[in-house]
């Protein structure tokens, strides 16, 4: 037998494995357990699965080193599903798991973000006495997979619990931080871990930069990179990304073109769809053929248009060019929704409804299958019946938990006059979000229904979710619309008060427009003065009409006043003043302001009608 052995240990490729296998047939040790578990280590090894599983079914006991080499091949193979398989099979058999088993499953969790899975597998780790204490690396891919599955209270409380760390540990916790949606966390974090005085690497800077830029603290994130000695291709983006996100496309696409001008490191995929969406922004359209060509350039065809393609036609539609715009559509993925959303896009941003949705309707003839982004994207564009039977296929097709397509629903039913439908949808709502709330009360407040507005309002409150300034804005909207001028005036004094909210110009001309709708106009005139902030033209028209509908001689004369000072060279302002005059029997004061306008060169020549005339 210890030559056999011998044999077996020497194996290093499939062909020496089938020769020993057929002599350890020959010898009567088929069923030797110990040569069975090396030769699946080999075939596993040498990626010969088949011959692996057939050899694993033949064990009357299989042990947890065949199963390792199993869970080791679909590992390396990223089939996370079959992973779980596996080990579903090793606990069916009675093998107990090892420190070698948990980091593949776990890992396997996290691709496939099944926490329920995660959790059962660490219920195991403690069972057979692996328990987080034992192994950094099983902490570790424990601490990854409830970051990733999005449990950051189990993985913050893993990681309080323990009691060493590595680099690894420090870089998934910030991560997890940050993918979920707390980059303070993840500063914080790094604070702690400059303390603990662990070594950052790139993972950590670029996850730190990421933090910045999510914090909206770009300038942050740009110092965090020039202490980088090698950046590479994330960090680059991360910063192409962060600083296109607040706005700040033109610093944007002159980071892009410094990493081209570097060529340290060559733009990828995300690179390019980044700086894309800046060119969009920006309308440079130059600079968007120059990306083009330089991603055609650097990259196969296909890759770049699949992966970059939808900014790019969505950039070409935005600067009109729908001819460009169509041809990258014709080279990309036409069974990917990505390459129909595109388009769809692209169409409503140019102002092309009507093709949208005729692109919208290919989409679904071909057998396109449509997500929430489709949804949202279209909505908007159709009709009432339409709309019903898209919402039709979303009841059809189980979106129930998308918000963002219910968002849209409601928004499409308040719109086209349907506050009952649009109100029944938000009720089977199963969560809701700030948006969800927001458009529902601004439904209602368009439809001329306060009540029920302000009845709302304080549902969301109640909820635990906190308005934000469009929340009151549609709510004072309401109010104006509905005539609850004290409920708007209330609710106005409560922004600061009850949520710290500050008003901007927006919430002081809804209120504006409530008092004069109201025809409190010498309120209406006494709130504009108390403003922190200059009145804008909009404040002071609403005023102004209002005071022609109440001809209300000496606020409107305050409010033209304001009005032509503005905007001197707008003969409106002057004719509603001489109008209100001249309602008003004050013929003196109207021919006074005509001669203003006359002095501001606003008088047109009479007309003259050739009606009658002969020839």
């Amino acid at each position: 037998m210890r030559w056999l052995k011998t044999l077996v240990e020497g194996c290093k490729t499939v062909k020496q494995a089938k020769q020993v296998h057929h002599r350890i047939v020959l010898a009567g040790s088929q069923h030797n357990p110990l040569f069975i578990t090396k030769l699946i280590q080999i075939y596993a090894d040498c990626d010969h699965l088949g011959s692996a599983l057939t050899l694993l079914h033949q064990l009357s006991h299989p042990n947890v080193f065949a199963f390792t080499s199993i869970l080791s091949f679909h590992s390396r193979h990223a089939l996370p599903h079959l992973c779980i398989l596996t080990y579903a099979q090793l606990r069916q058999n009675a093998v107990v798991p090892d420190a070698y088993v948990f980091p593949k499953v776990l890992k396997a969790c996290s691709h496939l973000t099944l926490s329920i899975t995660g959790a059962v597998v660490h219920k195991d780790l403690i069972a057979f006495g692996s328990g987080p204490g034992s192994n950094l690396q099983v902490r570790n891919s424990l601490l990854d997979m409830y970051s990733k599955c999005g449990l950051l209270g189990s993985a913050k409380q893993l990681f309080d619990e323990m009691p060493q760390r590595d680099l690894f540990s420090w870089n998934t916790m910030m991560s997890g931080y940050v993918c979920n949606g707390l980059p303070r966390g993840a500063v914080e974090l790094f604070r702690l871990m400059r303390e603990d005085r662990c070594e950052p690497d790139l993972v950590t800077w670029n996850t730190l930069m990421d933090a910045y830029c999510r914090m909206g603290k770009c300038c942050r994130a740009s110092r965090v990179f020039g202490e980088i000695k090698e950046p590479n291709v994330i960090s680059w983006t991360i910063l192409i990304s962060g600083y296109s996100s607040v706005g700040r496309h033109d610093v944007s696409l002159d980071i892009f073109r410094k990493m081209v001008d570097v060529g340290m490191v060559i733009p990828d995929v995300d690179a390019l769809s980044g700086v894309l969406v800046s060119c969009r922004s920006l309308g440079a359209l130059c600079s968007g053929n120059e990306i083009h060509g330089y991603g055609i350039k650097i990259m196969c065809g296909d890759v770049f248009y699949n992966s970059a393609g939808a900014a790019l036609l969505t950039l070409y539609a935005a600067c009109g060019r729908l001819d460009l715009a169509d041809n990258v559509f014709r080279r990309m993925d036409k069974s990917d929704v990505v390459t129909w959303n595109a388009m769809i896009f692209g169409l409503v941003d140019a102002g092309f409804g009507d093709l949208a949705l005729e692109c919208f309707r290919e989409m679904k003839g071909r057998g396109v299958k449509v997500d929430g982004t489709t949804v949202c994207t279209i909505l908007p564009l159709c009709d009432l019946r339409c709309g019903k039977q898209i919402h039709a296929y979303l009841r059809k097709c189980y979106f129930d938990c998308m918000i963002p397509v219910y968002n849209a629903l409601v928004h499409m039913y308040s719109t086209r006059g349907c506050i009952s439908y649009a109100y029944s949808v938000f009720s089977t709502m199963l969560s809701r979000d700030l948006v969800s709330w927001n458009t529902i009360i601004g439904g209602f407040g368009t439809h001329g229904l306060g009540q029920t507005a302000l009845k709302l309002l304080q549902e969301m409150c109640d909820s635990g979710i906190s308005p934000d300034l469009v929340t009151f804005s549609s709510a004072l909207s309401a109010c104006s619309h509905s005539g609850l001028v004290d409920e708007g005036i209330e609710l106005f004094y409560r922004m600061t008060k009850d949520f710290g909210l500050t008003p901007v110009r927006e919430h002081f001309s809804c209120v504006v427009d409530m008092l004069a709708r109201a025809g409190r106009l010498e309120d209406a005139f006494h709130f504009i003065e108390r403003m922190p902030q200059e009145a804008d033209k909009h404040v002071w028209g609403a005023l102004l009409a209002a005071c022609q509908e109440n001809q209300n001689v000496s606020v409107g004369k305050l409010a033209a006043e304001k009005l032509i000072s503005l905007e001197p060279h707008e003969a409106g302002h002057y004719v509603t003043l001489s109008n209100i005059y001249s309602r008003a029997g004050r013929w003196d004061d109207a021919a006074r302001v005509r001669k203003m306008m006359e002095g501001q060169g606003l008088l047109k020549p009479s007309g003259y009608s050739l009606v009658g005339t002969g020839s």
